[in-house]
């Protein structure tokens, strides 16, 4: 959920507020696209999230020593099996 900014309240001091309204007065317009849809945006992610998926465990492999590796296999193998199976 995005956060709603403040608003700030303006100097007392008139150089103050000279100071603030010359920076507002020099600022690029801003331009605001909106919210993204939530379709939109759960897309993007997980293209996202598969782009880094598909690379990570690759990754993973080649940074890994056999004996590592085997470790996680047989870790794995063992999770499998130790599950009950579902009726």
């Amino acid at each position: 959920m995005l956060k709603r900014d403040k608003q700030k309240k303006l100097p007392k001091h008139a150089d103050q507020l000279a100071h603030l309204l010359a920076e507002f007065s020099t600022q690029e317009p801003v331009t605001e696209t909106g919210p993204m849809l939530s379709s939109s945006l759960s897309a993007y992610m997980s293209a996202m999230g598969r782009k880094g998926g598909l690379i990570g465990g690759k990754r993973r492999m080649k940074t890994m020593t056999p004996e590592q590796r085997r470790k996680v296999a047989q870790r794995a193998a063992k999770a499998r099996w130790k599950k009950e199976k579902k009726l």
